[in-house]
This record gives structure tokens, sequence and C-alpha cells, in this order.
């Protein structure tokens, strides 16, 4: 990491080789073109971002990437994960070619995890692949969704199951966006926090649990330590393993349960982060009938995330056989078998395809719910 003398801002990289770009943290840095100029391919430039997001911040940013006749356009979409489909998408699209933009125009995702998703996948997609940068505004899009190159839409049927890798050429991350942050976002973002601690860092995990009022206070220098720890371990992940053919896997700790109430409940009506949250609290409990953790390591995993004000329960509506039938769709799945990510130590989390059957289904029914 280092630090610049004008600017109060820290940054690391994401290490793809020829490929390798910069993640830069630090307050007032929309304002800072230095921090995003130099990664554009040419002078056109498509802000994509939503009608929750673009009356803050989408002036500000227009400013700080205008000026040497560059042509700087926006796509303003809806707000919300329902609106993450293909139909949305083509409106990225239909704008970019309205507009005549060529190979070398550069899409800013300017937002959530939804829109980050989306502008890489339409970046990915658009003249077989164009320039495009993550400017996220939530902290899960800040800690998870903007770092690593994963983008996509959602089918009725399941989670991200359409999308490209496709890496940002700079991510630029700032803190203040925090403070319009409603608490159920933070809340939902700190789920991913919990995860990296939870995955390989078991002093992070340590740090969280004397730092997490200080978290939801938004105190500035939790959140930015947090926001710093978080993109480290997955960029270090994601240099190993950038197309998830086995480490990479392990940052879904808990999606596998999570993305199957997403989908059963209808995608919004839980924040991914929440049904991450719970998923989390599954596998965790999982690990425990298992044999890998103690009891006082579930008492662990389940006040932190209670602390982070996320859910301990599932829907009520969901059977054990909501569940299988959801999770039989995760992208993790080889041949049949069914890949969970798993804890077998605070810290240490493996892919696991040999659950007895009878105790997962047993895990899903008798889980408490809400």
């Amino acid at each position: 990491m280092t630090a610049s003398s004008a600017l109060p801002y820290q940054r690391l990289h994401v290490e793809l080789d020829a490929r390798r770009y910069p993640i830069h943290v630090g307050p007032g840095l929309l304002d800072a073109p230095e921090m995003l100029v130099p990664y554009l391919a040419g002078r056109q430039v498509m802000i994509v971002t939503n009608e929750a997001v673009a009356p803050l911040y989408l002036e500000r940013l227009k400013r700080t990437l205008s000026g040497d006749e560059r042509d700087v356009r926006e796509v303003i979409l809806p707000d919300g994960e329902h609106t993450k489909t293909l139909a949305s998408v083509e409106r990225i699209w239909d704008a970019l070619l309205a507009a005549g933009f060529n190979r070398r125009c550069t899409l800013v995702a300017l937002g959530g995890g939804v829109i980050g998703d989306m502008a890489g996948y339409a970046a990915a997609c658009y003249q077989r692949g164009v320039a495009f940068m993550q400017v996220p505004t939530t902290l899960l899009s800040q800690v998870d969704s903007s770092v690593g190159g994963k983008t996509g839409v959602n089918h009725p049927r399941g989670k991200n199951m359409i999308g490209a890798f496709w890496q940002p050429r700079a991510v630029l991350i700032d803190t203040d966006t925090l403070a319009t942050l409603p608490g159920r976002e933070l809340s939902a973002g700190l789920a991913e926090v919990i995860k990296y601690g939870l995955i390989q860092d078991v002093d992070f995990l340590a740090w969280l649990e004397a730092r997490m009022p200080a978290l939801r206070g938004l105190d500035v220098e939790a959140l930015t330590e947090a926001i710093l720890r978080s993109c480290a371990i997955k960029a270090e992940i994601v240099a190993r393993d950038e197309t998830e053919q086995g480490q990479r896997a392990l940052l879904n700790l808990g999606h596998t349960f999570g993305h199957a109430i997403e989908a059963h409940q209808g995608y919004g009506n839980w924040l991914h982060g929440e049904a991450v949250g719970a998923g989390m609290l599954m596998a965790a409990t999982l690990s425990q009938r298992l044999g890998w953790l103690a009891a006082e390591d579930m008492v662990r995993v389940e006040t932190l995330v209670a602390a982070a004000g996320l859910p301990v329960m599932v829907p009520a509506a969901m059977s054990a056989d909501d569940f299988l039938a959801a999770m039989r769709l995760d992208k993790k799945n080889i041949d049949g078998r069914l890949r969970l990510v798993l804890l077998s130590d605070l810290g240490e989390a493996c892919v696991y395809d040999d659950t007895p059957p009878d105790m997962l289904k047993a895990l899903l029914a008798e889980f408490p719910r809400a």
C-alpha cells in the first residue's frame, strides 16, 4: 500500500501481470481527476449509475472526468437488485450505440454492486470488450463486487448465472460516500467484511469483534481499515485464481445458502449481504456438525453476525426442499455434486463436496426461522 502526500488516500493493487490495476481508497476522491483520468481508454466516457445514486454523485463525477475534449455521457437505470437483468444491460448498450461510442470508450460504474456488475458485463460484451472502471458507493461493493472482475446479471432461476470475467482498469473508493448509505445497506456490506475474517484472517475477525460498534457508527478510520483489509485479502485471492478454478471459490462462504434465499424470496426483498449473513451462519453450523468448529466458535460467529445488524434466522416460508432446489443451481457444483464453502476452523475455509445428504437436509429443516 502507498499513500499520497497531496491526498489522504491509500492504494493497493490487484496483481494480474499486464492487467494489474489499482484500488484507491480515501475521502474526497470523487473530486480527484488524477485518480481516474489516467485509466481512461480514450475520450468517450459513459457513466452508468442509478436513480438513487445519480442525484448524490453524478454531477461531481462528470466534472471530474470532463476536460480535454472528452465526451462524457450517462445512462441512469432504476435502482434495486430486481433490475439486474439483461434488459437493463441492453439499455447501457443502447446508450453506447446512440452516442456512437467506439472501442476506445470507457464505462464508469457509479453505484453499488448491481450497477458495477451490469456495467462490467456491458463493457465485456460491447464491441467484444471495452474498458471500464469501478466507482463503488456502498460498503458491499467497495469491499467485494468492485474488485476481481466478476460481472453479470441474474436469471429468475439463479443469481449471477449469466456473466463474464472482465477486470476494471481501476477501482476508486471514496469513503465519503458511506455517509449517505442507509443503515440496512451498511449492515449488508459488513457481511462481506466478516466473511474475509472467517475464511482467511482470524486476527481480522478479532479486530471486527472489537470495532463493530465503531463500524456501524460510520467511524471513518475503522471503515477505511476494514475496506483496506478486505480488499487486500480479495486482491490476493483473485491474483492466484482469477477465474475461480479453485481457491477463489472460498470467497463464496455463505453464498450458496444466501443465493437460495434471494432467489426464493425475490431479488431485492432480502439484500445480498443480509442473505450472506444468514448463509454464513448456516455454513458455520454445518461445519460444527461435521466436527470442525467448537461450540465457542459458533458463539463468536453468531454474535458477530448479530452485532453487524444481520439476520440470524432464515425465512419461515423456505422449506428444506426450497433450499435444495435453489442450491443445486449453484455455479460451484460439478457433475451434480453440491460443493459448499465451509469452515475447517475460524480463519480457514475449504470447498467441501462430501456433506452427508441427511446431515444437510436436517440442517436446512432445523435452522431457526422467522
